[in-house]
């Protein structure tokens, strides 16, 4: 026993049956119900009407008895009367009362209400007058609640001088049972969306009125009538809180142990699962902590809308406490243990000063984890202890240290850079031949990150070499050397989101428009959407400084969206001014595979009501798309939907023959390296004479880009090009000056080239 409770599982399970007996779960229980509820809801039931007889504070026995004759008139199916019943004063009024009342017979109840949660004593009611209430039935209605005063749960019926009183929830469902223990409200009724009238509207003859027929209508003053705290919507009326309740009667059962043992179920298969899972391994353990963790969060909900009600809150209290014990115990050992392989680990070298005018080198091997996949788990130190051996070897260095996921690194006497970079490219080369780990034979490949910056403190100089050790896999080098410039700049990088979020909203980013001319018509027919940064600080940031690195973040989405959002504004004003103009944007390699692609450009579209034909989509460099049939796929529906498709940069990288053969494009942008040269070089002004040609043949246009001078212009227009776009012809600008560009070109002033 005592070996037991010194385990995670143990000592996890010991705490939470103590916290529970301290009832410290009702926290947890607490928020999590509020939680739930706070983000669920559902209307209320249009079956139940709220009367309300605020606008009548000074309502008379008469007063109300001519209420209720004018609401018996609308032919309500039954009538609960919730509001004060004023008696005494008028002996005349009174009796009138009493006959109204027993005009309806069966069909109206009176509601005596608790004055405050929890008080379920005879004397927290006040029953009505029984001169007036007559045979009419009187309903009950006081509620249970938590440590805070919230509403929890009722008792189907409550006993006052000896007499059992059904509840109000109970008649409103019609359960009349009997039934012991107590019913819990379904939460998820939205109170703000009882139907409600006021009183001088049914008395005023208002349509509205019509809406009480065949209906069950509680007469109430909602401004006077105790208000209870509601989960998920803090204070509300007490009459919605009995809808609420006769809502949770309908549903199929209706189950609970009440506020102590209703948390055992849900706890009971929490503890089994996590036993289970603290004793398997590989997936077995994954499954059953995650089936552990939905049993303790999702399970106590799925129960409840079935009408179960079981507690998560000793659940919950056991999963966070075993979930913290086994993180305290991981890190502790890390930070007190050595890896499994027996190599120090890397904490171990960034805790220890590096000596004076050394080094430091970290070496990633390629494809470790899977290298391990294949490897018995009793042969993985032996693994990780070779590929030390053989580092220590080629380096002289004694202490190897085994970082995760394949990295191993150390400190070692710095060299010139030259040198330094030859004796790694050496060590490298003891890894041609293969490991040999028991029975299998491993072809390795090592990547090395290198740190020369002595100024830095150990663990920056680790994590340092760590980071280019990763870059170097990633790039596929043999070596990366981290420059100490880096770091000025990484604070500025890692928090780049941030920064284009705060650019977009105070205009630092902003969008240029760079105009294209249709060279038959001699007049400006469309611009290309350019984002642009001028930072308060950094002064104008290029394009690719900041767009590779909201790629490398998975942040360009935001991003794309907006220009998407700011050019479909200007296409719309321009297109309202004057002949078609046709907008370009540019989508990231980055997106073109992404699922959610093709919905979020056909709703903003469809949001903003433009044609998807005047909109151009420029695509260049697919190669970095992971699912490039996804993205093929991708490119084919926004066709399909009215986008025009453009390979942009064609004749370079991947933009070439192949891209005429998967995409369905509508145009060509030649790139501007054979742009600038066509005038002074054959060979491309043949290029681009027959890349024009090609376009053509295949019907699409030609859009060629960079030009400069008027004399590439004049080739251009004599070899059937359709558009232009370059400095010659428009710089990219805001939107103001497109607009005035565009509309001296409309009136056949502008410039003539």
């Amino acid at each position: 026993m005592r070996q037991f409770l010194r385990t995670s599982f143990g000592m996890s399970l010991l705490a939470t049956l103590l916290l529970a007996m301290m009832a410290a779960g009702e926290p947890l229980a607490h928020t999590y119900w509020n939680v739930v509820f706070k983000n669920m809801h559902r209307s209320a039931p249009s079956s139940t009407v709220l009367l309300t007889v605020d606008d009548q504070p000074n309502l008379t026995s008469a007063g109300l008895a001519d209420l209720l004759e004018r609401l018996r008139r609308r032919m309500p199916s039954r009538v609960l009367i919730d509001a004060p019943v004023p008696v005494g004063e008028s002996p005349a009024g009174d009796a009138a009362l009493a006959q109204t009342v027993r005009s309806y017979g069966s069909d109206i109840s009176f509601i005596a209400r608790s004055d405050t949660v929890d008080n379920l004593s005879a004397d927290a009611f006040v029953l009505p007058a029984r001169q007036i209430v007559g045979n009419a039935e009187v309903l009950v209605s006081a509620w249970r609640g938590n440590f805070l005063l919230y509403a929890v749960s009722a008792p189907y019926a409550i006993t006052i001088d000896g007499r059992k009183y059904n509840t109000v929830s109970t008649a409103l469902a019609g359960v009349r049972t009997g039934t012991e223990g107590d019913y819990y409200p379904d939460f998820r009724i939205d109170p703000s969306t009882i139907p409600r009238l006021p009183s001088k509207a049914l008395v005023a003859g208002d349509a509205g009125a019509s809406s009480l027929t065949g209906r069950t209508v509680i007469v109430t003053g909602v401004s006077k009538a105790p208000s209870v705290l509601y989960f998920g919507h803090s204070y509300t009326s007490a009459a919605a809180l009995d809808i609420a309740g006769a809502e949770g009667l309908k549903a199929p059962f209706s189950v609970s142990l009440g506020p102590r043992l209703g948390s055992l179920p849900i706890f009971a298969l929490v503890v089994l699962l996590t036993w289970l899972g603290s004793r398997a391994a590989g997936w077995r353990k994954a499954a059953a902590y995650v089936a552990a963790v939905g049993a303790a969060i999702v399970l106590p909900l799925i129960l409840r809308l079935e009408g179960v009600v079981f507690a998560p809150d000793t659940a919950m209290m056991f999963m966070g406490i075993y979930g913290t014990l086994r993180l305290w115990q991981k890190r502790a050992r890390r930070i007190q243990l050595t890896s499994a392989s027996g190599l120090p680990n890397l904490l171990a070298l960034a805790n220890n000063p590096i000596p004076v005018g050394s080094d430091v080198v970290v070496a990633v091997v390629a494809r470790y984890e899977e290298i391990l996949a294949t490897l018995p788990h009793d042969l993985h130190g032996e693994c990780a202890r070779q590929i030390a051996r053989r580092i220590a070897a080629g380096s002289g260095t004694e202490t190897i240290h085994q970082g995760d996921g394949g990295h191993f690194a150390w400190a070692e006497e710095a060299r010139p850079l030259e040198m330094q970079l030859d004796h790694l490219e050496g060590l490298r080369a003891l890894f041609a031949a293969p490991l040999l780990i028991g029975t299998h034979t491993f072809d390795t490949n090592i990547h090395f990150g290198l740190d020369r910056n002595e100024g830095l403190d150990t663990p920056t100089r680790v994590n340092s070499a760590l980071a280019t050790a990763n870059e170097a896999l990633a790039n596929g080098r043999a070596i990366e050397l981290f420059e100490a410039s880096r770091l000025a700049e990484a604070p500025w990088e890692l928090s780049l989101h941030a920064r284009i979020e705060e650019g977009l909203r105070n205009g630092d980013i902003w969008l240029a428009f760079q105009p294209q001319w249709d060279l038959v018509g001699n007049r400006i027919c469309g611009a290309e959407a350019l984002i642009r940064w001028n930072h308060p600080t950094r002064g104008p940031i290029a394009p690719d400084a900041f767009i590779l690195q909201a790629e490398r973040a998975g942040r360009i989405d935001a991003l794309t969206y907006w220009v998407l959002d700011q050019a479909i504004t200007a296409a719309l004003a321009l297109n309202a001014r004057g002949p078609r103009f046709q907008m370009s944007i540019n989508l990231s390699a980055q997106m073109v595979d992404k699922p959610d692609l093709v919905g979020n450009f056909a709703e903003i579209v469809r949001r903003r009501q433009i044609d998807p034909s005047l909109l151009t989509v420029e695509i260049t460099e697919t190669s970095s798309v992971r699912n490039r049939p996804a993205g093929c796929q991708n490119l084919s529906r926004l066709r399909e939907l009215g986008f025009r498709l453009s390979i942009d940069d064609f004749g370079t990288g991947e933009a070439s023959l192949a891209y005429l053969a998967d995409l369905p494009s509508d145009e060509l942008k030649i790139d501007r390296r054979f742009i600038d040269r066509m005038a002074t070089n054959p060979r491309d002004n043949a290029i681009v004479a027959n890349t024009i040609a090609l376009a053509h043949a295949l019907g699409q246009k030609v859009v060629a880009e960079g030009i400069e001078n008027a004399e590439t212009l004049c080739m251009l227009r004599a070899m059937g090009c359709d558009l232009a776009q370059g400095y010659l012809l428009g710089r990219p600008e805001n939107y103001a000056n497109l607009e005035q560009t565009y509309a001296a070109s409309l009136k056949g002033v502008a410039r003539q080239v």
